[in-house]
Order: C-alpha cells, then sequence, then structure tokens
C-alpha cells in the first residue's frame, strides 16, 4: 500500500484532496496537516511515499517543507496543488524533485493523470532494478511522434516546421496571415496546425 499525506491549510480543498486519492486503492492517506511543519515532523518519524503539498501556508510554507525534505534526504515524491502559478515557486519547486505542479483551481482529471503518472513510477520502480529507454521515456512523458500520433490531415513534418518557427521566434501570440506568409504556407494550413497545438 502507497502512503500518501496532505498538506494544506484549506480544509476544504485538504477534503477534496482525500477525495481524490480514496479512488485510487493503491493509496491510503495516512495524515492530513495544515502547515509544513507538523507535516515535517511526521515524515521525520514515518515512511511516506507521496506528499500532496501546497506551498502557501502558515508556520511552514511548502517551499521550506520541501528543502527540509531534500536536505534531510527523504525522497517521498511530491505533487504540489497551489494557486501560487509565478515562475519563480515553479522554477524552485523543481530543483526539489516535485513530480507534478497544478494550480488551484484544477480538474479531476488533471489531479487523476498527476496520480498516475506517480503510480506508474512507483510500478516501474518496484518491478525491477534497471529499466529500458522507452519506460524510462513514460516516467518523463516523452514520445516520439508517428504519423500514427497525429490526427488525420496533420503531417509531422509541417508541424514540426510551425512548432521550430514558434520556438525560435520567441513571441506568445501569432497573426496567422503574418505566419502564414513567414513559413509559405496557407492560411487555412496554418490556423489548422495552430488549432492542433
Amino acid at each position: 500500500m502507497i502512503k500518501a499525506i496532505i498538506v494544506e491549510d484549506d480544509p476544504m480543498v485538504a477534503e477534496i484532496n482525500k477525495r481524490y486519492l480514496f479512488e485510487f486503492q493503491d493509496i491510503e492517506v495516512i495524515g492530513i496537516f495544515g502547515n509544513g511543519k507538523d507535516a515535517f515532523n511526521f515524515i521525520l518519524k514515518d515512511n511516506v511515499d507521496l506528499v500532496i503539498l501546497d506551498i502557501t501556508m502558515p508556520v511552514l510554507d511548502g517551499l521550506e517543507f520541501a528543502r527540509m525534505m531534500r536536505e534531510n534526504r527523504i525522497n517521498s515524491d511530491i505533487i504540489v496543488v497551489t494557486a501560487a502559478n509565478d515562475i519563480e515557486h515553479l522554477d524552485e519547486m523543481l530543483r526539489y524533485g516535485v513530480i507534478d505542479y497544478l494550480v488551484k483551481p484544477f480538474d479531476r482529471s488533471r489531479f487523476n493523470k498527476a496520480i498516475n503518472k506517480f503510480l506508474k513510477k512507483a510500478n516501474l520502480f518496484s518491478r525491477q532494478s534497471e529499466l529500458k529507454q522507452e519506460e524510462i521515456d513514460t516516467i518523463f512523458n516523452f514520445k516520439n511522434q508517428t504519423e500514427k500520433d497525429v490526427e488525420k490531415g496533420i503531417q509531422l513534418a509541417t508541424l514540426d516546421k510551425i512548432k521550430s518557427f514558434i520556438i525560435e521566434s520567441g513571441k506568445t501570440s501569432f497573426y496567422c496571415d503574418a505566419l502564414a506568409q513567414e513559413l509559405n504556407l496557407s492560411k487555412v494550413t496554418v490556423r489548422r496546425y495552430l488549432n492542433y497545438l
């Protein structure tokens, strides 16, 4: 059985997280904490596989909690569930090795994806001591796209051309006409590919 704790100062959100986790038969919620200090004291004594962690909390916030976990070599997986959607918080949490980051309000399907990602990793790690590249790729959600993976009417070469241009330009928004002219494609084609992306 996978042991999980929820570290969340909003009782309503903590209850929602608990209900969502209850749907997963392999996961048992063994504690709910309203601040990072109480949760940290708990995980010093008890093994925990998964931490559902908020960032903004009283006494000890989620960033400090994650830092202390890693400094004490506590390797529990962390899924962040927070209202903090700024780059600084995300960057710092990624440095502490979080496996997913959900911004409130989130929907149940997104929460389930995060838990399934964790379960996939836990399952792979419990079965063997070495992994093939394809198995490692599933942990990092890396998937080589093939023509079969894209919807009908979408060609990978054109898709890659548009993606590369967007990334290299550094812009976050485009006019369809300008993009079509720049890439020497029709407006209809560019619109279809942008909708696909």
